[in-house]
């Protein structure tokens, strides 16, 4: 099998494809959760702590003359939006799944059973 080939059998695996699917939507979904923390969450949560401390985004919070501790909290605010999201979608996805698994179907009788009713029709039979 050539090098091409074996790229082309790689790229196309459903796997791959996947995941690119996912890189993508996740940096879309990036951009949303940005903009929530950005324009939602800051104004509304932090909006007193903020003008208590004369800025306007909590991304302008600095300690010793220049570290931009700011920054640091909003991606941590971001994360924690992030992994909440997703674990509500998990979340719901689970639910769904539950609900189409089919119950298991009755359980037959053992091996035991079936030797101990095999032996009672052979001795009927005698």
């Amino acid at each position: 099998m050539g090098f091409f080939s074996e790229f082309k059998e790689f790229a196309t695996k459903g796997n791959v494809i996947d995941l690119a699917v996912g890189v993508i939507i996740g940096a879309a979904f990036n951009k949303i959760v940005g903009s929530l923390i950005d324009n939602v969450v800051t104004p509304l949560l932090l909006k007193p702590a903020l003008e208590a401390a004369h800025l306007s985004t909590i991304e302008e919070l600095t300690a010793f003359g220049g570290v931009k501790y700011g920054v640091f909290l909003s991606a941590v605010i971001n994360f924690i939006i992030v992994a909440f999201v997703l674990f509500l979608f998990i979340k719901g996805i689970n639910t769904i799944k539950k609900k189409d698994v089919p119950p298991p179907p009755p359980a037959g009788p053992t091996q035991e059973e079936l030797l101990i009713q095999i032996r009672d029709l052979l001795k009927n039979k005698q």
